[in-house]
Formats: structure tokens, sequence, C-alpha cells
């Protein structure tokens, strides 16, 4: 006998407990578990509408991934003189190859140190660079121009557009 007491206390409390999660206002069995039944079938509706919805997003997402891959971007190469021996360098060209490398050494061959400089090659390459003219020797920025865009020429042709 208790155990039967038990058994229907802990079924009320079952209910009760499905009742609260799907805002049940009914007091009879079948309509709980019916309000249950509806409330699984609508999570179930919604879920496979975010799976939709996500599904789509990866696929533009895959898109526009797809269409940065083809997109030629033309070299870029700024350099403006800062005082009597600094440049502020600024490349921007399609990622590949070891363009920084290519720049680095281009840098060393006409006598210039790095002194800051910020890179990115999320979707293309891009630097921005502060160079130093060793032993005070003078160096134009045309010259500097034409050693960057020579060092990128080194990792395959693009087109050039020089500022």
């Amino acid at each position: 006998m208790a155990k039967k007491v038990q058994r229907i206390a802990a079924s009320r409390r079952k209910l009760q407990l499905l009742r609260t999660l799907t805002n049940s206002k009914s007091v009879r069995r079948r309509s709980i578990i019916l309000n249950v039944l509806l409330h699984f079938h609508k999570l179930t509706v919604k879920l496979e509408e975010i799976q939709r919805e996500y599904q789509n997003l990866m696929a533009i997402r895959n898109e526009y991934f797809n269409l940065l891959k083809h997109i030629q971007i033309p070299k870029e190469v700024k350099v403006e003189k800062l005082g009597e021996d600094q440049f502020v360098v600024k490349v921007r060209c399609n990622r590949g190859g070891d363009k920084l490398v290519s720049i680095v050494e281009a840098f060393e061959e006409l006598g210039l140190n790095v002194v800051r400089a910020r890179v990115s090659c999320n979707h293309f390459f891009a630097m921005e660079a502060i160079v130093v003219a060793q032993d005070q020797q003078t160096t134009k920025t045309k010259d500097v121009t034409q050693a960057i865009l020579k060092a990128i020429d080194k990792q395959g042709g693009e087109r050039i557009l020089v500022t």
C-alpha cells in the first residue's frame, strides 16, 4: 500500500513538472501528455529551422571565402618620406609566396632597417612599416618603391598600382 502511494505521488510530481515545463493549464493526465507531445513537436520544428538557417549561413560563408580566393587585388606600393632618413612603406597585394621575406631582403639591400611593421595576410597581403636608412645614406622614395615592386614580382606577376 505504501509503495502504491509513493508511486502515485511520484507520478503526480512528474505530471506537475511536465505541466510546468510546457506551461500547460490542464489538470487531466491525458491533456498534459498531449501538451507535452505538442511542445516537443514545436521544439523539433524550431530546431530544424535553426539547422536550415545555419546551413544557409555556412553556404554563404563558404561562397564568400571562395570568392575571396579568386579576387585579384592589384599591387599597391606607397612610400612616403617621414624625415631625412625615415620612410613609411605601405604594401598591399595578393597573398601567397614569401612576400614578407622578399620585401625584408629588399630593405636590407637598400640599407634600410625596419623600426616598426604591421603585417596581415588574412585575405590579401598587407604591410605597413617604418624603415630607417643605415649610415645616413640618401635613399629616394622611388628607389624604395622600385625595390619593393621587384621583390613582389619575384613571387608572381600581378597588376600594379603605384601611389
